[in-house]
């Protein structure tokens, strides 16, 4: 699905102009670089995380010039994830396309990762600000702490809401804060007005996550651009299936436990397990959640007046709720 189709086309400037500074950047003496970033980087990826940092920093008045160049940084720490994400999970596909670690190798996925997220900070540096390059490291360091997270709860039937929220807070959630909190530190505001930025990004990536998780469930692999299900079948116990596995009996859960976890399961058994979680209510109760920290990131920018700006990132928060992939 394309990025500027689905509720996005309004912001069809701002993508054009990302993925242009995008194609800009992407440029290395190994030409294998260069190709497994523009499969990675260019084409389907929605740039929510660019875009929320351009959007911020046209909220908070900020006066200077490349803010789409700078918005970039955010994409290439998103994919840098992704591509060590991808590695871990041994997945195929990404953004309806074969994922580079299939493509390329697991060694050439990782070190491209690595490469991406180098060039983030190569860019940070044009910033001239050491709070900016100071946000940009605590989100790195906790997105790592996040991903060390996930794998240690692999497989792990047992995981609680909290570790899984304490998961997506930081896999997913403080980049988009940090999207918006630098818009705000770039443009020179008060701390008020970045902490309420970081809190509107927070919330409205933890609402972002909760929905993703649920459309792993409910979505199709056409719609959502990887295979539905594909959480489960990586040992990933997103919140769809705790809230699903309160709902049984003791001796049904551990049944569960060692079909999936023993790899015993058949084909069937995955497309039964995912209709259960489909029909026992779950899905409109993490609608419910996931719509509430949109509203809790909606609150949050009460402290600005309003501007065509601050509309912009009202439409896209609701946006995150209303996505279909």
């Amino acid at each position: 699905m394309n990025m500027y189709s689905a509720g996005l086309g309004q912001y069809n400037s701002h993508f054009e102009r990302i993925d242009e500074e995008l194609g800009k950047v992407i440029s290395s003496r190994v030409g294998l670089i260069e190709d497994i970033g523009r499969h990675t980087l260019l084409g389907q990826g929605k740039r929510l995380r660019p875009l929320f940092f351009v959007l911020s920093c046209r909220l908070c008045n900020y006066q200077g010039g490349g803010i789409h160049r700078l918005s970039t940084i955010f994409e290439y720490i998103h994919t840098a994830s992704l591509l060590h994400d991808d590695v871990l999970d041994n997945a195929e596909v990404r953004r309806n396309k074969p994922s580079a670690n299939h493509l390329w190798g697991n060694h050439a996925a990782v070190l491209v990762g690595d490469f991406l997220s180098s060039r983030s900070f190569f860019i940070a540096l044009d910033s001239n600000s050491l709070p900016f390059l100071k946000t940009l490291v605590e989100t790195a360091t906790r997105m790592a702490e996040g991903q060390v997270l996930e794998l240690i709860h692999t497989d792990d039937w047992k995981i609680s809401k909290e570790e899984y929220m304490e998961i997506i807070t930081a896999k997913t959630a403080v980049l988009m804060s940090a999207a918006c909190a630098c818009g705000s530190i770039i443009s020179g505001t008060d701390v008020e007005a970045e902490q309420s930025l970081a809190k509107f990004g927070l919330n409205a990536g933890i609402a972002f996550q909760l929905m993703d998780d649920l459309l792993d469930y409910i979505s199709s692999e056409e719609v959502f651009g990887k295979p539905v299900g594909k959480d489960l079948r990586e040992g990933k116990i997103t919140l769809p299936l705790i809230y699903t596995l309160q709902e049984l009996e003791g001796s049904e859960r551990k049944r569960l436990e060692n079909l999936f976890k023993n790899q015993q399961a058949t084909e069937e058994d995955y497309r039964n397990l995912i209709e259960i979680v489909r029909s026992n209510g779950v899905v409109d109760r993490i609608q419910d959640e996931a719509r509430s920290y949109s509203n809790k990131a909606a609150s949050s920018l009460s402290l600005f007046p309003d501007s065509p700006f601050k509309r912009d990132l009202l439409e896209l928060n609701r946006y995150i709720i209303k996505r279909r992939h």
